[in-house]
């Protein structure tokens, strides 16, 4: 006969009395809290006027924030429900419970201050002999947008309904003017207003691809001249005419498909691996032990220019330590190899054809060294975007507009450092 062990769900004090008994020694969430009790929230606490119910502990809201974000819950209503079916959760709140409107509203206040933590977490982990520099590795990912791409509209439909509506509010003050009270059967005024209302809302979206069109225009000038100078300057030494087709001159008017969203003006449509989505552009710079040393998003559709702003993002103290950083040839530029900072060596190669050379076929003092520093960025930064997309989750950006978009990224990989550190430190 088999004896089963059930459970006695009426047995008193199932849970120790004590919440730092609840969980293991090396527990994810008691690393959490100890490397935000080494945080500086002394401008947070400043923020706290001193009336009213009193506040939770800032260090509380941010543990349940970052524990939440550590483990892919990103929901304010769910990190709630959590404090209540989670022993993790409960562990970091005390076993106190704040409710959705608090911790959004603190996620919200104080996601300005994200950037200064993501610098002091590394700095905390290069302390603990962590966080090393040496070889880095630059790469991007298309992140969704808080919007759907359905609710963008493209140029040549702007200039379409700018103009219908124009015609309709023209003909809308004829008949107000021909027209007696009597014989009124709609309020024109009212159907005036919203034309009105609608061709604002229109021609400020036209107004924004312009402006898109008017930056990337200044941009696509520079490189189409650099590709006639250098056309004409090989036609020089060698006498005949270059091959291929001439570059063609960028033009200062938007296309016809050219188009702003609605929901959110800042993001764009950029191809992603699902096809074409309303996305932002998520940078990361990452070490050889793929802990993410510097970040940065926002809503350029390439990389191109976004080789020295990563750079720029890693914290100055690390940056000094960089030797050699590395990314793929969607990030080469002329300017790009040429402003890299001194003391780091950049190996970036020119092309996808490119890649599957040997690198030192273009430059003579390519070492084999260097190709595989370059070899190890597939599995050194490439598969961090995997963990946080498919073990955390992070698929859709929660907020709007590129500012708080790129504060939101700056929690994404502050919370993903704080599980590599983890990891570090046990190994």
């Amino acid at each position: 006969m088999i004896n089963f062990r059930g459970g006695d769900r009426k047995q008193y004090n199932l849970m120790p009395h004590d919440v730092n008994e609840w969980l293991p020694e090396n527990h994810l969430a008691r690393f959490v809290v100890e490397i935000i009790d080494q945080l500086n929230l002394s401008s947070v606490y400043a923020s706290y006027k001193g009336y009213g119910k009193d506040p939770y502990d800032p260090r509380l809201l941010l543990g349940l924030i970052f524990y939440g974000y550590c483990t892919g819950i990103f929901s304010s209503r769910k990190i709630e429900a959590a404090t209540y079916d989670s022993v993790a959760f409960r562990f970091i709140a005390g076993n106190l419970h704040p409710d959705h409107d608090t911790i959004a509203n603190f996620r919200k206040t104080h996601l300005d201050k994200i950037e200064d933590w993501f610098v002091e977490i590394l700095m905390i982990g290069s302390q603990m002999g962590l966080v090393k520099m040496g070889n880095v590795f630059v790469d991007g990912t298309k992140i969704q947008a808080n919007a759907s791409k359905h609710k963008a509209m493209s140029y040549k439909r702007a200039l379409e309904l700018e103009k219908k509506l124009k015609a309709e509010i023209a003909t809308l003050l004829e008949k107000a003017a021909e027209q007696d009270e009597e014989e009124v059967s709609v309020n024109i005024p009212d159907e005036i207003a919203r034309r009105e209302e609608r061709l604002k809302k229109i021609q400020e979206a036209k107004a924004t691809i312009e402006s898109r069109r008017k930056e990337a225009y200044e941009d696509e000038l520079k490189d189409y001249e650099k590709k006639v100078k250098k056309r004409e300057e090989k036609a020089s030494k060698t006498g005949q005419k270059p091959r291929g087709r001439s570059p063609q001159k960028p033009s200062e008017t938007p296309q016809d498909k050219d188009q702003v969203n609605f929901t959110d003006k800042e993001s764009r449509i950029m191809k992603s691996k699902n096809g074409f989505e309303q996305c932002y552009n998520a940078q990361a710079v990452a070490n050889e032990d793929m802990v993410i040393v510097g970040q940065h998003c926002n809503n350029h559709a390439n990389d191109k220019k976004e080789f020295l702003p990563a750079i720029d993002s890693v914290p100055e103290p690390l940056k000094e330590e960089i030797e050699v950083i590395a990314a793929d040839c969607g990030y080469y530029s002329d300017d790009n190899i040429k402003g890299c900072p001194e003391g780091i060596k950049p190996i970036v190669p020119k092309s996808k054809a490119e890649t599957r050379l040997e690198l030192e076929e273009r430059l003579n003092n390519r070492t084999t060294t260097e190709e595989e520093i370059y070899r190890k960025r597939k599995y050194k930064i490439e598969p961090i975007f995997g963990i946080i997309k498919e073990a955390l989750g992070f698929r859709r950006f929660s907020f709007r507009g590129e500012k708080k978009v790129s504060q939101e990224w700056g929690l994404v990989c502050l919370c993903y450092n704080i599980r590599r550190l983890l990891k570090l430190k046990l190994a």
